[in-house]
């Protein structure tokens, strides 16, 4: 039988997923009094932050009911127990020289003050990988949380493709019926490259049991959206933007693959043949560091400086923007900032989420639940250039979704090997 453990919770982890506090079965759990400060200060927000905050705030209201929060509360349900560190004993185990007054630092001393009144290990869960660092340098063991984290030694990146060996006769079969029966086990939504003895070959998509011919691209697109793909992966990634039976779409690449540009035109496209009523565009804007109040203007004006990468592919297709502004007016286009999502629903619409990598998988999950009929979402993103602090290439919302769907026969997902912008930009992505 494993030895109990007491987990030391920061603030970070109990923001990033209010249901982490549930997290640890089997052990104790230590929430310094100091934390409480920190979650209060967010309990007035209107985004997950404030959701989180407010939720913690009212479990731990409720185990009052149960016992004592100081001495410690027990869920038999799950063998845990929850516990309120005071920050006073804290103030008294900060190693000389260190801020007293630190929220990071009062979490640590409570952390060495458990450590040497406890028989059990301790070990301090954080997503602040500079609180991990500092517990490492005073000989406390920490780690990240993992519920959400893909294990490196079972991850292999999955980018929405395949190539399979195919007789001549399969190869004669798909090109006459436009499909043929595959006994091997494929992703839902997966693309096939299939490569016969004689030297043909065919691409296709795998769906249920049968590998089936895609169609072109052009015969799906407006006549007024010229969209001629440059790569397999660019046709691939149209297929998916525009199949009606594949609600939920991922597409990963280099910057300058083309992932926004094809999804914007796949959008107005849509928008155009009356498959959708809108297109709403949001992101998350948490890397910048600063709520959308404290910038100037109106929603469209506040959010511009995350709109420029939609506004330059508009741009590019168009030759101006007077379009896109237009449609904007119009309320054809809404901009949906991540922040002030929740509780809407989006009925026959074309959601882009751009900088997918830079979301939690629980934002993600806010965007996807907003999604209803005869709608499509679109996660975009390039999972090497992560902005937001805690997460990374195995705990961000793109990878983590792309992964969890790719069994399932409403998402697909593809990755756009090569860089279109130019052939510097192409250079720079992979050389710097």
């Amino acid at each position: 039988m494993s030895k109990r453990k007491s987990f030391v919770i920061d603030t970070s982890v109990l923001l990033y997923d209010k249901t982490s506090i549930h997290s640890f079965p089997g052990n104790d759990v230590v929430l310094p009094l100091k934390v409480l400060d920190e979650l209060d200060n967010f309990k007035d927000r209107p985004n997950l932050l404030g959701e989180s905050a407010r939720y913690i705030n009212r479990y731990l209201d409720k185990l009052r009911e149960i016992g004592s929060l100081c001495d410690g509360v027990h869920i038999e349900e799950i063998d845990q127990t929850i516990r309120v560190e005071l920050s006073a004993i804290s103030h008294l185990t900060i190693p000389i020289g260190m801020d007293v007054e630190s929220a990071d630092n009062l979490i640590i001393g409570s952390a060495i003050n458990l450590k040497k009144n406890s028989k059990q290990p301790v070990i301090v869960v954080s997503k602040d990988i500079n609180l991990r660092v500092k517990c490492d340098a005073l000989g406390l063991k920490a780690e990240d949380y993992y519920k959400d984290h893909i294990r490196t030694e079972d991850f292999e990146t999955y980018d929405g493709q395949t190539s399979v060996d195919v007789t001549d006769e399969q190869l004669s079969g798909f090109f006459d019926t436009g499909s043929i029966k595959w006994d091997d086990s494929l992703f839902e939504n997966q693309f096939v490259v299939g490569k016969s003895p004689g030297g043909g070959s065919f691409i296709g998509i795998y769906e249920s049991g049968l590998i089936r011919k895609i169609d072109s691209p052009e015969k799906k697109i407006s006549s007024t959206i010229n969209i001629v793909p440059q790569s397999k992966e660019q046709t691939f990634a149209l297929e998916l933007l525009t199949n009606p039976d594949i609600p939920l779409v991922s597409i990963a690449g280099l910057a300058g693959s083309g992932k926004t540009f094809l999804t914007v035109m796949a959008g107005l496209a849509g928008l155009h043949n009356k498959v959708y009523d809108r297109i709403i565009i949001t992101r998350s804007i948490q890397p910048v560091g600063r709520d959308l109040g404290f910038l100037p203007g109106d929603l469209q004006e506040k959010m511009g400086p995350w709109l420029s990468p939609i506004l330059d592919n508009v741009r590019h297709a168009f030759k101006d923007i007077s379009y896109f502004d237009m449609m904007v007016q119009r309320g054809d286009i809404e901009i949906a900032p991540l922040t002030y999502i929740r509780g809407r629903t989006f009925n026959n619409s074309f959601v882009i989420v751009d900088e997918a990598q830079n979301a939690t998988i629980h934002e993600l999950k806010t965007i996807i639940t907003r999604v209803g009929k005869g709608s499509k979402v679109a996660l975009l993103g390039d999972t090497g250039q992560i902005d937001t602090p805690y997460i990374d290439s195995l705990s961000n919302g793109l990878t983590l979704t792309t992964e969890k769907f790719k069994h399932h026969e409403l998402a697909g997902h593809i990755k756009l090997l090569r860089g279109q912008r130019s052939d510097l930009a192409t250079a720079a992505s992979n050389i710097l």
